[in-house]
């Protein structure tokens, strides 16, 4: 940890031994779990412990003889604390290699002993800066650990000599390879490469605060590490021949932030590769909407969604905009789910045969009653239930193509960030701008070319994914059928062609009002062809590709 903590102890070295002839463990440690089990392991295996500070006071007070690094040193902490193992003494001892004569020669000249097992762990930076608790600039540098990571990497790097331990987890396995005198080399590379992995993302949570303080701070830097922690392996990736694994974002900015990957199970069957990406399109959907709302999403693409003061109403409409889609898809809520409405979920028929009960992969929510979990849970013992907390707004947007990442701010823009702008003789009554409002925040997460119509809160239909606008027009009201006539009709993006193509298609349907961004070179023609038809057209000056 930082030179300036009191916890400037190292982890565990592996073989060879110091001048006295003993082996010796170097313990420096910011969290001490297990502390008294580590100590008093090592020392019933013969280690002389060093260590310092409060990891010193530790492991006396559990009864685990111990040797002060200032007695290595014969040299006192200085600078508040700011150097206190960075010597030729602690070192050297780390660093040198038993196989090579002139390294062992210095450290007989220099009486300086070798230090068999490292183990240290730093100063929690990450939980000091993320903490709700405001710190200035200057506390903030304070906390950055300094000989902590000089340990660490030092003893990775002599791995062949030196075991070096991060993470309390290894310390049976540390003490068991001890007691057997049998630490083989897999090993000793295993610990060397969590090492490096943990100085890692402890360098990257200090670099990504720093560039946040930095005057004129640009969203963009020049360089950028994100540092994953592996929550699960996956039984496949979106198909059973790839592998595949679940990784969390540690980065400061996803401190609290919300998400699927923070999400808590309560019940059914691990979650899949798909299962991930299709709760976190549902989820992120269903928390743009204020008022009580369903959503339902099927590969990504949201196939219902409505909003209704009664959430059981909404949840029946969203399904209802396409129960076949519907079907083992993913159904999310923006408000708790409680007994009354787990009942329906649980016995709720197809609306395409009045008896087939829904099936679904999960069910997504702020929280549950415990009746409610409780109902959830006999609907299938595979239904995953999640708990999630709201994304937060203004994240960066992360997106892998090959070999390289694009960066971009999350669409975060909602009916009203932005005007919807008459362009139309027609101006929309009230409530056909409610409806525009409401089928442009759907269409907003639908697959590109995305088509959505609307009217009352609720999804009719949604056309997604197409190559060709028109096929994803005609899709959509296909699915609305005739309840399209007096809806809104939302499109992420402009409409290149209106007569004899999907604008005109559009009005003949007999939709009230379309909502699109505007901006091509024909958007003359559209204008026309609504002025025809009586429909009004609301440019928004804002296109929602999503690809």
């Amino acid at each position: 940890m930082a030179e300036a903590v009191d916890t400037v102890s190292s982890p565990v070295a592996a073989s060879g031994s110091s001048v006295s002839g003993s082996k010796q463990a170097l313990i420096s440690l910011s969290d001490k779990k297990d502390l008294a089990l580590l100590g008093n392991g090592l020392q019933e295996l013969g280690y002389k412990i060093v260590s310092t500070g409060g990891t010193a006071s530790a492991l006396e007070g559990n009864g685990v003889s111990v040797t002060r690094v200032e007695e290595l040193t014969c040299f006192p902490e200085m600078l508040d604390g700011r150097v206190k193992t960075l010597h030729p003494n602690i070192h050297g001892g780390i660093l040198a290699r038993r196989d090579q004569s002139h390294h062992m020669e210095a450290l007989d000249k220099h009486g300086i002993g070798t230090f068999d097992v490292v183990i240290v762990n730093l100063y929690p930076f990450y939980d000091t800066v993320s903490s709700t608790n405001e710190i200035s600039f200057e506390d903030g540098i304070e906390n950055i650990d300094i000989g902590g990571p000089a340990m660490i990497r030092a003893a990775a790097k002599n791995h062949k000599d030196v075991l070096v331990v991060v993470d309390s987890k290894d310390y049976p396995e540390l003490l068991e390879s001890l007691k057997a005198n049998k630490v083989n080399e897999q090993f000793r590379r295993k610990l060397a490469w969590k090492a490096f992995q943990h100085v890692a993302s402890y360098d990257s949570a200090v670099s990504e605060w720093l560039w946040k303080q930095t005057e004129g701070e640009d969203k963009f830097p020049p360089s950028l590490t994100v540092p994953l922690s592996l929550k699960s392996s996956l039984r496949y990736g979106e198909n059973p021949h790839q592998k595949a694994a679940f990784y969390v974002d540690k980065s400061l900015a996803e401190f609290n932030a919300g998400g699927i990957a923070t999400a808590i199970q309560h019940h059914g069957k691990e979650m899949s590769y798909n299962n991930y990406l299709d709760a976190d399109a549902a989820w992120n959907c269903v928390c743009e909407f204020k008022k009580p709302t369903c959503v339902v999403v099927k590969h990504t693409n949201p196939c219902g969604v409505a909003s209704r003061e009664d959430i059981i109403e909404a949840y029946r409409l969203a399904v209802k905009a396409d129960p076949v889609s519907a079907f083992g898809g993913i159904v999310a809520f923006n408000i708790e789910v409680d007994e009354v409405l787990a009942k329906d979920i649980r016995e709720f028929r197809s609306p395409t045969d009045g008896e087939t009960r829904m099936f679904y992969e999960i069910v997504v929510a702020p929280g549950y009653t415990q009746k409610g979990l409780e109902v959830l849970r006999g609907k299938s013992k595979t239904l995953r239930i999640l708990e999630a907390s709201q994304n937060s707004k203004g994240k960066l947007s992360l997106r892998q193509v090959g070999g390289g990442w694009l960066a971009q701010d999350s669409d975060d823009l909602r009916p009203e960030d932005i005007q919807f702008k008459t362009v139309s003789e027609k101006t929309p009554e009230e409530s056909e701008l409610h409806d525009a409002e409401f089928a442009w925040l759907c269409v907003k997460h639908v697959k590109s070319n995305a088509i959505v119509v609307a009217k009352n809160n609720c999804m009719l239909g949604m056309g997604s994914g197409q190559p060709n606008r028109v096929e994803s027009l005609r899709i959509a009201l296909r699915k609305a059928g005739t309840e399209a006539k007096g809806a809104a009709l939302a499109s992420d993006a402009f409409f290149p062609f209106a007569w004899k193509d999907a604008v005109e298609e559009a009005c003949e349907s007999g939709v009230a009002v379309i909502a699109e961004p505007g901006g091509s070179i024909r958007d003359n023609d559209a204008v026309d062809c609504c002025n025809k038809y009586g429909v009004s057209l609301l440019f928004t000056n804002v296109r929602h590709f999503r690809h």
